[in-house]
């Protein structure tokens, strides 16, 4: 098996697990092979690390690979409908053809008085709402199925205008009278009762079964305490029909002839766009870029520009534009420019904006795996912005406080260098001239003990200080740093817990940080970390506590003696109990009388 390209090895362990479709490129940036794939990461990594000895096409393929594009979806169902008009649209070397002929199956929700519902291949543009497409007719038959048990829909081709029905042209047929049919062509059934019942049954192929899930459920409780058993079990099998189907993708959607979707997703040092182009309401081109920023320009100036290009690229001729960003449009009233809210739009925004998201993430744990040190500064440039430092916060240190109702107070400080914990450097302290819970003045003694031994012992001081706790813990801390003469010379915040608010010296108004930012992830990580760290201590300083006990106050029983105690009878309890014979199987017989004594004194004072 010959070695993987050292770019695609480094493509490969940045792919997303979910399902998705992958496509091929050869040198010249010819398309090869367009894949689906229910685990992405796992099926293109096969390509690369699985012998072919038996498939000589596939390794003629694995060979001419240079370069991978994927589309993320919600649903391997919806991989599968991308792909085949992947596949149609651009007709790769190394794909089985697929005819437009063998198109997949809708179902139709008839435009006409008293609408039929029913599957087609074809769809018709005559007003009728079609719902798809459908991996399999398989997935039809059962979903109409279900829609015949629940409803009683006619299945007739009558024309049931009001005037013919009060002509009373139409008879009932044996529907009506098995009860698969309530009779709306002898006027048995009106249209405001069966528009009622079609818009039931649009809300299950669009997805949203919640409003019939409750009766339904209560249905086969009323048959179940009648103890119509069989009847439960029917309505059972329709419920579970119900809960586990999806009948709408994301993927495909006919009420959408023809556009382009676009959207952006930025952080300080790119943007990262996304592109669909979706015709007769099918994915057929997904175009991913990234944008290094110079300046300061704003997610709108880089969509717009980006727009531009990439309609000129794949020659677009869309007159309406799907975004997720207002811009001003360069096309004035030629094309329409939509931010979508909901619907199957909506829907597109969203994954769009997903491939964008992940094409980011794809970056950051690329450049991390290449070069962790361009990372981490990154994220450190990051900090310094945000924070408004003056230098790189090369080092930083944070402070926790750890009690509980008071009891063996403990502080930590931990120790990032770099954006990573540093925790050979990492230091426990135990409160010396605290008396009771007091958090301020815990943490004003240890910042500085902390800063007092590395000025004395000439060690470099961090560029960052972060103290877990609000205003309060942070004028403490200040103190501290005034006594040293260190005020300044570190920069310092502080972090309240329930808000992520962000508090700095002589500031009463508190900055928060965008929660995506890496910033304030880097901070958390911070936080959190020395949290761990301090109650980590305490709960040991505790547990030590805990052991004092009797064994401690008695003459010749040292530590050791105590642990071999302990570690055979377990409990003071037991060891009181314990006879003479079985305590100087453990100790010998003078510390065994010596203990034998010092509790039957004990018993004799009480």
């Amino acid at each position: 098996m010959p070695a993987v390209k050292e770019h695609i090895a480094q493509f490969l362990k940045t792919l997303p697990a979910g399902p998705g479709v992958y496509q091929f490129f050869d040198k010249q940036d010819t398309i090869l092979y367009v894949g689906k794939a229910k685990k992405l990461k796992r099926r293109v990594s096969s390509y690369f690390h699985k012998d072919h000895s038996d498939y000589a096409k596939t390794r003629v393929l694995v060979k001419k690979i240079e370069r991978i594009e994927y589309i993320l979806v919600e649903s391997e169902v919806d991989a599968l409908l991308l792909e085949n008009n992947l596949i149609k649209k651009l007709q790769p070397r190394y794909n089985v053809l697929l005819k437009d002929d063998k198109t997949y199956p809708w179902i139709c929700i008839k435009k006409e008085r008293f609408p039929r519902v029913f599957s087609t291949r074809k769809v018709i543009k005559d007003g009728s709402e079609y719902f798809g497409p459908y991996a399999s007719s398989k997935a039809i038959k059962v979903l109409l199925e279900l829609i015949n048990q629940l409803y009683q829909l006619r299945s007739c081709t009558f024309n049931l205008s009001k005037q013919n029905i009060e002509n009373q042209k139409f008879k009932v047929c044996l529907d009506y009278h098995i009860k698969k049919c309530l009779g709306p062509c002898e006027a048995h059934q009106n249209e405001e009762d069966y528009q009622q019942t079609i818009s039931e049954i649009r809300s299950i192929l669009k997805g949203n079964t919640r409003s019939i899930l409750q009766p339904l459920k209560q249905k086969m409780e009323d048959y179940a305490a009648a103890l119509e058993f069989e009847k439960a079990q029917e309505i059972k099998q329709k419920l579970d029909a119900l809960e586990h189907y999806q009948s709408k993708s994301t993927v495909v959607s006919p009420t959408i002839e023809h556009v382009d979707v676009i959207t952006i997703f930025s952080d300080t040092d790119s943007a990262y766009i996304n592109y669909f182009k979706v015709v007769k309401g099918a994915i057929i081109q997904s175009h991913n870029l990234e944008i290094k920023k110079k300046l300061d320009e704003t997610d709108g100036d880089l969509l717009t520009l980006s727009l531009m290009n990439i309609r000129a690229k794949f020659q677009s001729t869309a007159k309406e534009i799907l975004l997720n960003k207002s811009i001003l449009s360069p096309w004035k009233d030629e094309v329409k420019l939509h931010l979508p809210q909901r619907g199957d739009k909506k829907a597109l925004i969203d994954l769009s904006l997903r491939n964008a998201k992940y094409m980011r993430q794809e970056k950051l744990k690329t450049l991390n795996i290449i070069d962790p040190e361009r990372h981490s500064k990154r994220i450190l440039e990051q900090v310094k912005k945000d924070l408004r430092l003056s230098e790189l916060p090369i080092q930083i240190e944070c402070f926790d406080n750890s009690n509980i109702q008071g009891t063996n107070p403990a502080s930590a400080c931990v120790v990032f260098k770099n954006a990573k914990p540093s925790k050979k450097d990492y230091r426990h302290f135990n409160i010396k001239t605290v008396d009771g819970p007091d958090d301020f003045a815990s943490m004003e003694e240890v910042v500085y003990r902390r800063y007092k031994r590395l000025k004395e012992q000439n060690e470099p001081f961090p560029q960052l200080i972060i103290i877990d706790g609000g205003k309060g813990q942070l004028s403490s801390s200040l103190k501290a740093l005034d006594k040293l003469e260190l005020r300044g010379q570190i920069a310092i915040v502080g972090i309240a817990k329930r808000l992520e608010e962000i508090y700095f010296p002589g500031d009463s108004v508190p900055l928060y940080i965008d929660k995506r930012s890496e910033s304030l992830k880097l901070i958390q990580h911070l936080r959190n970390e020395a949290h761990r760290f301090s109650l980590a201590h305490h709960r040991n300083k505790r547990s030590k506590s805990s052991l004092h006990s009797t064994l401690d106050d008695i003459p010749g029983i040292g530590p050791k003696s105590k642990a071999e105690l302990l570690k055979k009878f377990k409990s003071i309890k037991r060891i009181k109990e314990a006879k003479l014979n079985e305590l100087t199987e453990v100790l010998g017989k003078s510390k065994a009388q010596k203990l034998n004594s010092y509790f039957k004194d004990g018993e004799n004072e009480n």
